[in-house]
């Protein structure tokens, strides 16, 4: 789909849902391949939210965390395992068709961060201690702890699974060959604080977020920054690539998300804001956007933006009365 035809579907045709349930701000936002949206939260859980006829509704709640969930993400093998990571030093694996945790593995500090490989083999889980656990899926215990010289913040394998990408506080990310983790290279890729990174489902670029409010696109083949994007004002909190790789958007403490065209950094569209994000997430196979934030009005609301299938549906209605 072109550049021209995406703008004009987003500018004419994208409505907004709130999905509402969640008592505090929610941290993290993930989609899995089966259309189910997970949130965790500041209220200790984590909930699932399913395709109901034109909406999504919360069909599950997780609890069983001490302590916030930070982050989470599903595996992507098994659909409907979710790992979570909390500050009450555990993470938990949850089967998400019973709601129940299959097991929960003790871990050294606070987490914030967590990762699953494309394999679906190992989960690696970050501290407030910038300590990485590596986790084995099948043993479900931890193999592995590496505590890193530098600031941790967020960690995750390129699609491929080949390689392991930390953005760190030094302002570079850091790859390293997996499973040896072999340092390969370490990338100067801005000048404060790497916040966030993420791949592009078509493993050509990838993104990385940054406290200098600018967000980075790199060549993953070439490793070299093909063009930066200027119109955040804030520290960037969250990217997230569509799934065609032909969008990115980027949030932070500014009062909008802003929406790019990869190929050239062009803005797209924007999406007005309450607050700050914590989590943005693009829907694994639509132009949905997940998002949600530091809204004071309206703690721990997700919001979802784009196109739907209804106005899919009217668009494509219209064309063909016009021919």
């Amino acid at each position: 789909m072109s550049f021209k035809r995406i703008s004009k579907l987003l500018k004419h045709y994208s409505s907004t849902n709130q999905l509402k349930g969640h008592k505090k701000n929610v941290h993290y936002l993930a989609w899995n391949l089966s259309d189910k949206l997970a949130s965790g939260s500041g209220d200790l859980t984590a909930r699932i939210w399913a395709p109901d006829s034109s909406r999504y509704v919360c069909n599950l709640v997780l609890e069983g965390h001490e302590n916030s969930v930070d982050q989470l993400c599903w595996s992507p093998i098994e659909l409907d395992l979710l790992a979570t990571a909390s500050g009450d030093k555990t993470v938990r694996i949850w089967d998400t068709r019973t709601g129940k945790s299959n097991c929960v593995i003790p871990t050294t500090g606070e987490n914030i961060n967590i990762t699953w490989s494309p394999d679906g083999k190992s989960i690696a889980v970050g501290n407030k201690s910038d300590v990485i656990s590596f986790i084995n899926v099948e043993m479900q215990k931890i193999t592995k702890n590496t505590r890193f010289p530098f600031e941790v913040n967020e960690i995750s394998w390129d699609k491929s699974g080949q390689y392991f990408f930390i953005t760190t506080g030094r302002g570079t990310v850091e790859i390293f060959r997996w499973p040896s983790l072999e340092k390969v290279m370490v990338l100067q890729a801005h000048t404060s604080n790497c916040f966030c990174i993420d791949f592009d489902p078509t493993q050509q670029y990838f993104a990385v977020g940054s406290a200098d409010s600018l967000v980075s696109l790199w060549d993953l083949n070439e490793l070299i920054c093909l063009r930066t994007i200027p119109r955040l004002k804030w520290p960037v909190r969250a990217v997230s690539f569509s799934y065609d790789g032909k969008l990115i958007a980027s949030g932070s403490e500014d009062k909008f998300i802003d929406i790019s065209w990869v190929e050239n950094g062009e803005f797209v569209t924007s999406i007005p804001l309450e607050g700050g994000m914590n989590s943005i997430a693009w829907h694994p196979n639509k132009y949905i956007l997940a998002y949600a934030g530091e809204s004071y009005e309206q703690g721990g609301v997700i919001q979802l933006y784009g196109i739907f299938d209804q106005y899919k549906n009217k668009h494509s209605n219209s064309r063909s009365e016009k021919k």
